[in-house]
């Protein structure tokens, strides 16, 4: 078995926040806003998954990212699904998923270019515990005042369809070529299936767990690597000490052990959960 620390990376954006949540040191006042924390391996471009911490402070910019087929197309070795398990929302905090009703691309083109793509979108109310899984071609948007973990496979590739009227780079023809102009479907949380384990998505293209407190040994097949990120509590990983705010790459074996009311989530590539 081999447990690695990894490295954080703070990735200061124009929609982040100067509070960000326990764990983590908050920006100097009057510094830029961190919006993210990544976790990362000792060579990040290899990864199957990347585990980061979301800060918001208002509406992220209306996109969505290809599938695997679609990415390799462009040169890309994967696409993209994610999921977001919310930590804290304030008051009416939202994120949007899907478009209200079936439409075509070409009707999403003209409301990202007139801005009503916004009021196409299905805005979601989000409060802590929950749990969205987001496939390729999900057009979304994360809203303000909320704390998430993302689980995504690892690869940098958003197509951007609206910024609000901003000077950044929109991806209109990509963007809307892989885009499912369609009502989001929710994948369900599994559930629980053992006392302290609660399976939250298991595949397509990740498996994510949700762990108590306590002792557990996980073994992973060969070649898999499982990514332990603690939300709350501290622990030890066959010998590697961890705490809310890091996280922990694990392979083969896997012997955890979580202070009680630690508060654990464990992520694997895969489409059924060991």
């Amino acid at each position: 078995m081999t447990a690695t620390l990894l490295a954080t990376k703070r990735v200061e954006k124009p929609w982040g926040r100067h509070s960000l949540w326990p764990g983590f040191s908050d920006p100097a006042p009057g510094g830029d806003p961190v919006g993210e924390v990544w976790f990362q391996t000792p060579d990040a471009g290899t990864p199957d998954l990347l585990i980061k911490y979301l800060f918001t402070s208002e509406r992220l910019s209306v996109q969505d990212h290809p599938d695997d087929e679609a990415a390799r197309a462009a040169g890309y070795p994967r696409g993209k699904d994610e999921c977001w398990v919310i930590l804290d929302a304030e008051p009416g905090a939202t994120i949007a998923l899907g478009t209200k009703e079936p439409t075509t691309r070409e009707k999403l083109r003209q409301g990202a270019l007139d801005g009503s793509i916004v009021d196409m979108l299905d805005w979601k109310p989000v409060k802590a515990g929950d749990f969205l899984y987001s496939p390729a071609g999900t057009v979304h948007a994360i809203g303000g005042g909320i704390t998430l973990v993302e689980v995504q496979q690892n690869v940098d590739l958003t197509y951007r369809l609206y910024d609000y009227g901003s000077d950044r780079e929109l991806h209109l023809d990509a963007g809307l070529k892989v885009a499912h102009p369609n009502p989001f479907v929710p994948k369900p949380i599994v559930g629980e299936v053992e006392e302290g384990r609660t399976i939250l998505c298991e595949g397509p293209k990740f498996v994510l767990e949700r762990w108590a407190g306590g002792d557990r040994t996980v073994t992973l097949p060969d070649g898999v690597t499982g990514w332990l990120t603690p939300l709350k509590g501290e622990g030890v990983t066959d010998g590697v000490a961890w705490r809310a705010g890091e996280c922990v790459t694990v392979s083969g074996t896997a012997h955890v052990s979580a202070a009680a009311g630690s508060d654990l989530l464990f992520a694997y590539p895969g489409t059924k959960r060991i």
